[in-house]
């Protein structure tokens, strides 16, 4: 328990979302304090602000605030393993599958998707403006135009990369540059070299959107090809593993998956819809609960 209070007070490196701390619930009697739910997320998740849009509502209806350790797909299923967080937000499919096959997750969800966008100078130096992604990639590494990745194995890096293994490229050299960082981190990087990088829409919207990259390969959030469909879930850890506060993680699934749905429906980033619900159907797919290569 003191590793997880370590982690808390630090914010991971990242940052600490304390919900329900905002005004807009006057007049509303509020749950009482039940304590904090410690949630691992994804940086997309985080840096758009629509956390915070979550957050305050769940507080508000749960009367439990809630600890966000943002450090990317990758390193938040890891914090779970450790047994430091209660709950993930991720977005990288293959890495939730491992997750839940070893037994460390339970009760997946989705919860929203968006898309990714291949974003780059205004000039568009590698000629990639219109084309699908896997070509903008080999153009890119054709042209020998700098492409900044994250490099840090969180859901846009794991898309990345399997993009440029559809295009036959390995990546590599001086024209690639990998930052290790965050998704504004590096849309910030990326803006100073004059680069290329794949980026979720939530985040461009909210860090990049201001400046002079272009979005050359955009699709549009409704209706993505499947290599650029971002689709976030929630999982939470496996109390049979670790001591963790199952009861409010699960309460944290019923929220967004229920009234949080309207307020990520609602959201809008420089007047843009950054994500789409995807928590409700009429007909649930069983494949989004367990592993894709499920055998039951």
């Amino acid at each position: 328990m003191r590793r997880r209070q370590l982690l808390r007070a630090l914010g991971a490196g990242g940052a600490l979302s304390l919900a329900g701390c905002a005004g807009g619930n006057e007049g509303r009697e509020r749950a009482p304090d039940l304590g904090a739910l410690t949630l691992a997320t994804a940086t997309t998740a985080y840096d758009s602000g629509l956390l915070d849009v979550l957050h305050r509502e769940y507080a508000d209806r749960f009367g439990s605030r809630v600890e966000a350790l943002v450090r990317g797909t990758g390193a938040s299923l890891r914090t779970a393993r450790d047994g430091d967080c209660d709950v993930v937000l991720v977005h990288a499919r293959p890495l939730e599958d491992e997750f839940l096959r070893e037994g460390y997750g339970v009760n997946r969800r989705r919860v929203m998707v968006n898309d990714f966008l291949v974003v780059g100078p205004p000039d568009d130096p590698a000629g990639v403006a219109g084309s699908d992604p896997v070509s903008a990639f080999r153009a890119i590494a054709d042209a020998g135009a700098t492409f900044v990745s994250r490099g840090d194995r969180s859901g846009t890096h794991v898309r990345e990369r399997r993009i440029w293994d559809a295009a036959g490229v390995a990546p590599g050299g001086e024209w690639y540059i990998e930052t290790g960082q965050g998704m504004g981190d590096t849309l910030i990087a990326a803006e100073r070299s004059d680069a290329y990088t794949l980026t979720d829409r939530g985040t461009f919207l909210a860090v990049g959107a201001g400046g002079d990259h272009g979005r050359h390969v955009d699709y549009g959030i409704d209706d993505p090809p499947p290599l650029l469909r971002n689709e976030y879930a929630v999982i939470p850890v496996n109390p049979a593993r670790h001591d963790v506060a199952y009861p409010l993680a699960m309460s944290y699934v019923g929220f967004l998956t229920g009234p949080g749905q309207s307020a990520i429906e609602s959201f809008r980033v420089a007047g843009e819809r950054a994500f789409r619900p995807a928590g409700r159907s009429a007909d649930p797919e069983f494949e989004q609960y367990v592993p894709r290569d499920w055998e039951g």
